[in-house]
């Protein structure tokens, strides 16, 4: 096969990216992603790139339908993404960026679950660096509580993984079912990444954290794999029907209330994947087919709201709704790409979210799941009132701030308005979409646009308008406050001060005692020991003895001291060259 593993080639790119001059840079970063597009799309379906490993084969190319529609769009983003970014200067953030990508590619690509795993893992690294990249207090912070989190979604992950190995000797990824511990397992790792409830707040924690171009990678890649793993293991599971259920509607009464926009957008990302949970839960064709394209569509449309409040952010500095308004005057471009890209969120007919979302909610009715259906509807009508109406309201309207700034970098206005022309490319042609989704079949017999569905999402859209407008007048609608919102995470805060309370009074005293305790054993023996030795007089080798019992004394003053220390690798060294000593007295006498 003359094809090149997808995650190798942006892998072994990331790490030439730092050695380039900056020009050269650029044109490598993009060439990059568009060698990856046409790789994927040439690649034939089946199994490739079998490694032998110990007693598994690590498989990098299970490739079917389901995997290219991510491994396109994965390869789409990133083009956009390093556009996006090329006014920055930091090869570290660029390395970073490609590494998450690629790992992200290996995760959608791998045939086994041992590969998956460690891709996974990877994405953990690259994602960290991003989120670090912005170099400041709150980010390094926030970076650390990410890193926790999936780190133990990774370690349930692994459990999984070796105890279904343990039961069954296979590694295959494909179908599991939601059925004993193992499977269990597996199943809590996938949702610690796809911001499952209570596990969520990992993600309005860390993204508005990260650099401008880092937010808007982060948008794109660890939830949608764990959507992708969920679909091709865990489809027709009916809990993620209802856990896709309440996803998308309890973020949207925490986007209302917030004031930091890109922390709006975070919960507005949670809401958007209940959707895809959903599909993946209901598991018909119509409902993956929907799931795989709503993917691809919020890829493309959560980046252009991210890439336009990023350019706000750099510009200006701000990005709490508090701050800003009025934007419009200065920045016209970025208004107008936002606002495509609020439409598209919302799923206004004739953009990329109405074509995606419709086969969804169309799912749900199929199977007469009348109250998720209601749920979906009224998560629409949220998603419009927090994405589609404030965020654009907020940053370039409302009351005019009085901030006057430049346009956007020409690089970023390329970007956002490519992902612009997409969101209304595939909202007005359906169909380009829809011929590379999973069942074909299912997709070319689904017509988005029947009178029914635009009818509906157009009265659900300017009630909603309506809604916001008697809302805002009466003065009703939560105002934008400077203020911390508390969410779930207070219980892990809470809990992790309480535990490290415990360890510091209690566990780390006791442990200090004992430490003490061992040291001053250890120290009377030796000495003892010592003390034998000098004492010790056989066969007239005065000498010999008198020479290891010095030696003995000498290593044991050395032991204690360094114990005193703390010194554990030279604690080591001399514990193992005292027995040695010992032993060779002894074998010699």
């Amino acid at each position: 096969m003359s094809n090149f593993p997808p995650a190798l080639l942006f892998i072994g790119g990331a790490f030439c990216i730092p050695l380039l001059p900056t020009r050269l840079r650029a044109a490598f970063m993009l060439l990059l992603p568009v060698l990856g597009f046409f790789n994927v799309m040439t690649m034939p379906e089946g199994t490739f790139w079998v490694v032998p490993f110990l007693q598994f084969d690590l498989i990098f190319g299970h490739i079917d339908r389901l995997s290219k529609v991510w491994g396109y769009i994965f390869h789409i983003i990133t083009f956009l993404a390093v556009i996006y970014a090329l006014h920055i200067r930091r090869a570290m953030e660029y390395w970073a960026a490609f590494i998450y990508a690629g790992a992200a590619l290996g995760v959608v690509f791998a045939g086994d679950l041992v590969t998956l795993f460690i891709f996974w893992e990877v994405m953990t690294i690259g994602s960290t660096c991003l989120i670090l990249a912005r170099n400041t207090e709150s980010a390094r912070k926030a970076a650390f509580r990410y890193a926790l989190i999936h780190i133990a979604g990774g370690l349930l992950l692994l459990a999984g993984i070796v105890l279904k190995y343990h039961q069954t000797g296979s590694i295959e990824f494909g179908f599991l079912g939601l059925h004993g511990m193992a499977h269990t397992l597996i199943f809590l790792g996938f949702g610690v990444n796809c911001a499952w409830p209570f596990f969520h707040a990992w993600l309005p924690d860390a993204y508005p954290e990260a650099s401008v171009t880092g937010t808007v990678v982060l948008s794109a890649f660890t939830t949608k794999t764990a959507v992708y793993v969920l679909a091709r293991s865990f489809p027709g599971t009916p809990e993620l029907i209802v856990l896709g259920g309440i996803m998308a509607a309890f973020p949207i009464f925490y986007a209302v209330i917030e004031n930091d926009l890109r922390k709006v957008l975070s919960y507005s990302l949670i809401n958007q994947v209940g959707f895809m949970m959903v599909g993946v839960g209901i598991g018909t064709e119509l409902s993956i087919n929907g799931t795989a394209a709503h993917a691809f569509a919020h890829i493309l449309y959560k980046a252009l709201l991210f890439m336009s409040m990023g350019a706000v952010l750099y510009r200006t500095g701000k990005i709490n709704g508090t701050d800003l308004g009025g934007l419009h005057k200065s920045m016209p471009l970025t208004t107008i790409f936002c606002i495509i890209g609020a439409a598209s969120i919302s799923g206004f007919p004739l953009t990329s979210g109405f074509i995606s979302k419709a086969m969804i909610i169309s799912a749900c009715g199929a199977q007469h799941l009348a109250i998720i259906w209601l749920v979906l509807i009224f998560a629409s009508a949220g998603v419009f009132h927090h994405s589609g109406i404030k965020i654009p309201y907020f940053a370039f309207f409302a009351h005019d701030s009085g901030i006057r700034t430049k346009e956007a970098p020409l690089n970023m206005l390329i970007a956002m308005g490519l992902a612009a022309f997409l969101c209304i490319f595939l909202g007005v042609f359906p169909q380009t979409l829809y011929s590379i989704l999973p069942y074909p079949e299912a997709a070319a017999a689904y017509v988005p646009y029947s009178a029914s569905h635009v009818v509906l999402m157009l009265q659900l859209l300017f009630f909603s308008a309506l809604a916001f407008t008697i809302l805002m007048i009466t003065g009703i609608y939560p105002p934008e406050m400077r203020g911390i919102n508390v969410d779930c995470d207070i219980v892990w805060r809470r809990g992790s001060q309480f535990f490290f309370l415990i360890v510091k009074k209690i566990i780390a005293p006791i442990d200090t005692a004992i430490g003490h305790l061992y040291r001053s054993v250890g120290l009377v023996l030796l000495m003892i020991l010592a003390r034998f030795l000098s004492w010790f007089d056989w066969n007239g080798i005065d000498g010999l003895v008198d020479g290891s019992a010095h030696c003995v004394r000498s290593i044991g003053r050395r032991v204690s001291l360094v114990l005193q220390r703390g010194q554990i690798q030279q604690t080591i060294y001399y514990t193992v060259t005292f027995v040695a000593v010992i032993l060779v007295a002894f074998v010699w006498l």
